[in-house]
C-alpha cells in the first residue's frame, strides 16, 4: 500500500530543481536596497554641484558610468541611463548655444568670432543677440553646462540601478500616494522608449520607413494608444487596490502631523540656506537638524492615516550601508576640499588657464567606485535548460519474429 505521509527531506529539498522546472525566487540578500542606490547617486550629485572643474566632472561621470555598466540589469527602467546621458549632452550643447547667441556675463579679451548683432529696444537692456564671442565666455558656459550634465547623469544612474517598485515599497506610509505618482512618472519614459523601439523594429521588418516625419507620425499614434491603454489599466488596478483610501485619525493627530511636517520642511529649507551661505554658519546646522527631526516625526505620525503591510520587505544589510556611505563620503569630502582649497574646484577663466586635476578631490571621487565591488552584481539571465537528447544506438536493431498462433481443431472440423 502506498504511503501518503510527508515527503522525505531529500525529496523536499530537490523539489523544483529539475532543469525543466520553473526557477524559484532569488534570495533577497542578492538584491541591494533601492534606497542605497539613491543615496549613492545623490551623494555624487552633491559633489558635482560643488565644482566646475571639467577634469573632476569627467572623472565623476566616469565613476557613475562604470558602476552602472557593472550593475545594470536588463529591466526596462535600466535603459533610461542612455536617455539621461543624451539629455545631458543636449543640455551642454544648448548651454553653449545660449552663450554664443546671447552672450556671456564673463568679460573676455580672446575673441573667437563676431556675429552680426541685432539691435534691441531700450526695455531689453542687458540682453544681447549676436556680437563678439570670446573664449572666456565659451569656456565658462562649457564648465557650467558640464556640471548640469553631470547632475542629470547621476540621477539617471539612480533610475537605472534602483527598482522603482521596490523603492515604492520602502517609502513610509505617509508618502505612499505621492510615491506612486513619482514611480509612475519615472517609469513612463522607459516604457515609451521601449514602445518606440518595438514599433520601429516592426516597421523595418515590414519594409516600411521608420525615419523622417512620415515614420514619426505613423509610429506616434500606436505609441499614444498604448500609453492610454496602460493608463486606463493602471487606474483600474490602483482603484481595485484601494489607492487613496485613508484610515480614521483623530483631528488632534492630523493637526499635529501637519504642524510637524510643515514646520520641519521650513526648518530644512532655512537650515540648508544657512549651511550654504557664509552668514548663516552659526545657525544653519542646528536649524537643519531640528527641521529634519520634526519632518521625520510628522511623516511617522502621518503614516497612521494609511496603514499598510509590506510583503517581503527589502533588508538593509552591510552592503547597502557601504553603498550609501560611499556616496555620502564623496559629498562630505568634496565639501571639505572646497572649504580648504576652493580654487582647485573652480578653475578661473579670466585669465585663461588650463584646469588641473587636484589630487585629494580626485581621490574623494574614487570612493564612489566602492559599489562596483561591494554591491552584488546583476543576476545572470534565466535560460531554460534543454532536456538531454536520447542516445543514438550504433548497433542494428534486432528483428522481431512473431510466432504463428496455433488453435485446436473444433468438433465440426473433425
Amino acid at each position: 500500500m502506498a504511503s501518503h505521509g510527508p515527503p522525505a527531506r531529500g525529496a523536499a529539498d530537490t523539489q523544483g530543481t529539475h532543469p525543466t522546472d520553473p526557477p524559484r525566487h532569488g534570495h533577497r540578500a542578492d538584491h541591494l536596497h533601492p534606497l542605497a542606490w539613491w543615496l549613492w547617486a545623490l551623494g555624487l550629485a552633491t559633489a558635482a554641484s560643488r565644482t566646475t572643474n571639467p577634469l573632476l566632472l569627467a572623472l565623476l561621470i566616469a565613476v557613475a558610468g562604470y558602476v552602472v555598466a557593472t550593475h545594470r540589469t536588463d529591466a526596462p527602467w535600466a535603459r533610461s541611463y542612455t536617455a539621461f546621458v543624451k539629455l545631458g549632452l543636449a543640455v551642454l550643447v544648448i548651454r553653449l548655444a545660449f552663450a554664443v547667441v546671447l552672450g556671456s556675463p564673463v568679460p573676455g579679451t580672446h575673441i573667437l568670432l563676431t556675429l552680426p548683432e541685432v539691435p534691441l529696444p531700450d526695455w531689453a537692456q542687458g540682453i544681447r543677440l549676436g556680437g563678439r564671442v570670446t573664449a572666456e565666455g565659451v569656456l565658462f558656459a562649457l564648465y557650467d553646462g558640464l556640471r548640469l550634465a553631470a547632475l542629470l547623469i547621476c540621477v539617471g544612474a539612480a533610475n537605472a540601478l534602483a527598482n522603482p517598485a521596490r523603492l515604492l515599497k520602502s517609502l513610509p506610509g505617509a508618502l505612499y500616494e505621492a510615491g506612486v505618482a513619482v514611480v509612475v512618472a519615472m517609469t513612463f519614459a522607459p516604457h515609451l522608449v521601449a514602445d518606440v523601439q518595438r514599433l520601429r523594429a516592426a516597421r523595418r521588418l515590414r519594409g516600411r520607413p521608420d525615419r523622417g516625419i512620415r515614420g514619426l507620425l505613423q509610429v506616434g499614434l500606436p505609441v499614444l494608444e498604448g500609453a492610454l491603454e496602460r493608463s486606463v489599466a493602471l487606474a483600474a488596478a490602483m482603484d481595485s487596490r484601494g489607492y487613496g483610501r485613508t484610515a480614521e485619525v483623530p483631528a488632534r493627530v492630523r493637526r499635529t502631523t501637519a504642524a510637524l511636517t510643515l514646520g520641519g520642511l521650513l526648518g530644512v529649507c532655512a537650515g540648508t540656506y544657512g549651511v550654504l551661505t557664509a552668514a548663516g554658519g552659526a545657525y544653519g546646522l542646528p536649524v537643519l537638524l531640528t527641521g529634519l527631526a520634526a519632518a521625520l516625526a510628522g511623516l511617522r505620525l502621518g503614516g497612521r492615516r494609511s496603514p499598510r503591510t509590506r510583503y517581503r520587505p527589502d533588508p538593509w544589510g552591510v552592503r547597502a550601508s557601504l553603498v550609501g556611505a560611499s556616496g555620502a563620503a564623496v559629498a562630505v569630502l568634496l565639501v571639505l576640499c572646497g572649504a580648504y582649497d576652493s580654487a582647485a574646484l573652480h578653475p578661473t577663466v579670466v585669465p585663461l588657464t588650463a584646469p588641473e586635476l587636484p589630487l585629494w578631490p580626485a581621490a574623494a571621487l574614487l570612493v564612489g567606485l566602492l559599489p562596483a565591488f561591494a554591491a552584488p552584481g546583476p543576476p545572470p539571465p534565466v535560460t531554460s535548460a534543454k532536456a538531454p537528447a536520447p542516445a543514438i544506438s550504433t548497433t542494428a536493431p534486432t528483428p522481431t519474429v512473431t510466432a504463428p498462433t496455433v488453435t485446436a481443431p473444433s468438433k465440426e472440423d473433425a
